[in-house]
């Protein structure tokens, strides 16, 4: 197993930390993140705007920093980056997905790129026929349409086993039944999701049903981190025909698709982690070196010193894991789903040490709205819940290990 970057990968790397710093600076970020609460965008029920004069994640302009975002980074070909070849795109790797996801993460980058390249895009390769593949994932290459997966029934729950909503048959297809919460997606979104359901005509299986965003009730949830929305999905009643319909509903194959494309999901969450939190680390240290007390630099006391190793360990353990995980996924490694659980339980480990560390050592102006630490803390925290916490892989580590949890 390579586990070095190729000189092309490094080329995409430079080149997408070159777009960003032109593109993505954290202004823009705080742009987002202020239009969105000042609207009510991200879930809270008390910031609408009166005047109605701003629609969610627009800023006071009429513009959106976001969508606009987005349109530069389909014109240069990345959400194209992990779809076939016989389907518009690329045919590369989760390699390069997670350089640009990393990278991403590093900026507090807004838009669909991660959960359409990660959630979406894995699971109608896995899950659907070459007919659904052309016709879902051709969209997407060209950076029409973007996409997501709707699983969790319950905004702490990511176990496939424990999907509750319903897939009715009908004559000419399935109703679905039910709500998802903690999904990618915005209210305005041009997005196709993927909805996890149990199928009447299986006892114990799961299907997947791919709707378009604008045949669903999309509710904004209330989140940590405005910089990303996260919606309840309201399936109940919604249609699904046949050709919408990734693989056999119940087939232990389908439930197999399902598993693998969330362990993907999960990946791509502690790569974003491991990109925010090394630009917490460097603001950390940074900040470290410049605030002075008894006069002399905060960073020359031995506690401080530790704390920043600990640190650096933490965050170098994890990004280890984290690219041995993706490694293993692109070579089609049998222990891929071990991997990427010991990869996601390190990354939010590693997140929870940042955040912690970092507001201490800014002291009282890291709870400011006007410094940016807070964020980068609300990104990684988010990010470091979605797909299941350490906790929960850890349990997944141990299961797959055959140690008694």
């Amino acid at each position: 197993m390579d586990l070095e970057f190729t000189p092309d990968q490094e080329e995409l790397r430079t080149t997408v930390r070159a777009f960003l710093a032109a593109e993505c600076p954290v202004e823009l970020v705080r742009r987002v993140v202020e239009s969105r609460m000042r609207s009510g965008a991200h879930g809270d029920p008390a910031g609408t705007d009166p005047a109605g004069t701003d629609p969610a994640g627009t800023d006071p302009a009429g513009t959106d920093p976001a969508l606009d975002l987005w349109r530069s980074m389909a014109s240069l070909d990345w959400p194209a980056l992990n779809v076939p070849g016989d389907f518009g795109g690329m045919g590369l790797g989760m390699a390069e997905v997670a350089v640009v996801t990393e990278e991403l993460g590093a900026v507090l980058a807004p838009g669909p790129f991660l959960a359409t390249a990660t959630q979406f895009v894995p699971v109608v390769v896995r899950a659907g026929n070459a007919d659904q593949g052309e016709r879902l994932l051709g969209p997407v290459a060209s950076g029409h349409r973007t996409g997501a997966l709707a699983v969790a029934d319950h905004p702490a729950r990511w176990v496939p086993d424990g999907i509750m909503a319903t897939a009715e048959r009908t004559s000419s297809g399935w109703v679905l039944g039910g709500v998802k919460h903690m999904v990618c997606v915005g209210p305005d979104d041009a997005a196709d999701l993927v909805v996890a359901a149990r199928p009447s005509t299986s006892e114990g299986g799961v299907g997947l049903f791919v709707v378009a965003r604008e045949h669903l009730v999309v509710r904004a949830e209330r989140v940590l981190d405005a910089s990303r929305p996260l919606s309840s999905v309201v399936v109940d009643g919604v249609e699904v025909p046949d050709e919408n319909v990734l693989g056999d509903p119940g087939a232990p194959t389908v439930a197999a698709a399902l598993r693998q494309a969330m362990a993907e999901a999960a990946l791509g969450f502690a790569v974003e982690v491991i990109g925010t939190c090394r630009t917490l680390f460097d603001m950390t240290v940074s900040y470290a070196k410049d605030r002075h007390q008894f006069g002399v630099p905060i960073g020359s006391f031995q506690a401080v010193k530790h704390k920043m190793t600990d640190l650096y360990v933490a965050l170098e353990r994890a990004r280890s894991l984290v690219y041995y995980a993706v490694a293993t996924v692109d070579e089609g490694d049998p222990g891929a789903p071990l991997a990427i659980a010991m990869a996601k339980a390190a990354a939010d480990d590693c997140q929870r040490l940042v955040c912690r560390e970092a507001i201490q050592t800014f002291g009282g102006i890291g709870f400011t709205w006007e410094a940016d630490v807070h964020l980068y803390v609300k990104r990684a925290m988010t990010a470091g819940a979605m797909f299941g916490s350490a906790a929960e892989h850890r349990l997944v580590v141990a299961r797959l290990l055959g140690v008694p949890a």
